[in-house]
């Protein structure tokens, strides 16, 4: 039987939710590249402080808090920003996605266009399906700003929805 060292216990740990960082990744930021690109720096993250992290209660939370952290901070940088082309108001550099047959609704594409915190909340209440306190303690702020953000983030998408011809 293989000895359990610290990098075998990080690598079993990641190999089993890589593909669930990677969706909510994608969730947060929508663009598959970028989503990679934040898992991968979650990921990296966590590494560095594995010694300490291993023995956290959740794991899974510890590393969502990382990758919310993360992807929070990088909108906060001037250089992250999305290119729309002025003609179209397409997305430039985003690769094709094929056509989602399960929704009749592109609430990936309304999630895109709410504001970084009002998207992190409603991503972790509602597809993470965190409580209130959960959330509020991975985005560090209180109950009733993830209340507020998270009444706002439906709100805007419920509208945005709403405004899309029907199908």
């Amino acid at each position: 039987m293989a000895e359990h060292t610290p990098d075998r216990d990080f690598i079993e740990f990641v190999s089993g939710r890589v593909l669930w960082l990677r969706r909510i990744a994608f969730l947060l930021c929508e663009d598959w590249h970028h989503a990679d690109d934040l898992a991968q720096t979650a990921l990296t993250k966590l590494y560095a402080v594995w010694p300490k992290a291993r023995s956290a209660d959740n794991l899974d939370a510890y590393l969502r808090t990382i990758l919310v952290n993360t992807y929070i901070n990088e909108t906060r940088r001037p250089l992250w920003k999305r290119l729309v082309s002025a003609d179209t108001g397409v997305l430039l550099d985003v690769p094709e996605r094929a056509p989602d047959s399960d929704a009749a609704l592109d609430l990936r594409a309304a999630l895109a266009k709410l504001p970084p915190r009002q998207r992190a909340a409603v991503v972790l209440r509602y597809y993470c399906d965190l409580s209130v306190e959960q959330t509020a303690a991975e985005l560090n702020c209180s109950p009733g700003t993830v209340k507020s953000q998270t009444a706002r983030g439906l709100d805007a998408l419920r509208r945005i929805l709403q405004a899309q011809p029907s199908l």
